[in-house]
């Protein structure tokens, strides 16, 4: 949004910021409104001069807020905008007690008539849990948020898969959500590397007084795809006998990276799961392939095939003498 060159305008646009992000520091909002420190708190004061309080919050987590007796605008939902977002959160994995109280409030506070459908829709609709699903804290979430935010570094308490904990000094690029999982693409100081954590497996986040910049032109939700296939304790290597341009629309790029090899192309990656990787990545890639490594995935890949031969064959049945 244009920030406007008046005094006024620019006021007003403080106004909308503070609204938006409590706890919005001089620095962040001299940022957003493209000023000096000096002028974002001069708007600041022309606010206070209007009557608005504004508060100032010292310390780690402080900043500008609005404060309490400020009117905000009232949020009208129409029908359709408030049935989509009940069915929003009935369709998220991870929608627990608390997302369910917050959705009553809002459910409450619509027109009757909007309310009702809105109810009966939450009331009547069943849900099937994800057995996938993973757990991810809202504190822990907003907490990495604020500190993308900020580019500000901090140290992650992360639980392995295989148990354990470890501490990591990262700087937290970007919070990306990829199929009802949230992630932290980070750069580890401890791997000196890109790492992809995931959020429901942070115990704890603590803020450090170190501020890092993101690289330039940073794609979070490409990097994280990127990154995924990258770094798993199972090596891949899948030549394709097909040309790449046939190929690469069907390679997602937590398989690894895919070359032109001759009139053939050739995937190179890593997995955690080759069972997966063979039962739910390969086999739905309809071309010819040799898997020419590593000796787990070719394993995997046999044991497929195996039971697409069996399944053949009982149904054909014994073959006559």
């Amino acid at each position: 949004m244009p920030t406007g060159s008046s005094p006024t305008a620019r006021a007003l646009r403080t106004l909308e910021i503070l609204r938006a992000r409590p706890g919005t520091t001089a620095e962040q909002l001299a940022a957003a409104l493209a000023v000096t420190e000096r002028a974002a708190r001069r708007y600041v004061e022309i606010l206070r001069e209007a009557g608005i309080p504004v508060e100032s919050v010292r310390g780690p987590y402080g900043g500008y807020r609005l404060g309490r007796g400020t009117r905000l605008p009232p949020v009208v939902f129409t029908e359709e905008q408030a049935l989509g977002l009940v069915m929003a959160v009935l369709d998220a994995s991870n929608a627990d007690e608390v997302v369910g109280e917050a959705l009553g409030k809002v459910i409450r506070a619509l027109p009757e008539g909007v309310g009702r459908q809105a109810g009966a829709l939450r009331a009547y609709a069943a849900i099937a849990p994800d057995p996938r699903a993973a757990r991810t804290d809202p504190a822990t979430a907003s907490a990495l948020v604020a500190a993308v935010a900020e580019r500000r570094r901090v140290i992650v308490t992360y639980r392995r898969e295989s148990g354990g904990e470890f501490d990591a000094e990262v700087d937290p690029w970007a919070v990306v959500v990829r199929y009802g999982r949230w992630y932290l693409l980070c750069l580890s100081h401890r791997a000196t590397a890109i790492r992809t954590y995931r959020i429901d497996r942070i115990r704890a986040v603590h803020r450090t007084p170190h501020r890092f910049t993101p690289p330039d032109g940073l794609d979070p939700v490409a990097a994280l795809e990127e990154n995924l296939g990258k770094g798993w304790r199972f090596a891949t290597r899948v030549l394709f006998h097909a040309p790449f341009a046939q190929v690469a629309p069907w390679i997602r790029p937590p398989m690894g990276t895919l070359a032109e090899h001759g009139d053939r192309c050739l995937l190179t990656g890593s997995t955690r799961n080759p069972a997966m990787y063979a039962q739910e990545w390969l086999a739905a890639v309809p071309f010819d392939f040799t898997v020419e490594g590593g000796p787990e995935l070719r394993a995997a890949v046999a044991t497929v095939a195996d039971r697409f031969r069996r399944a053949i064959e009982e149904v054909a049945g014994p073959t006559a003498g």
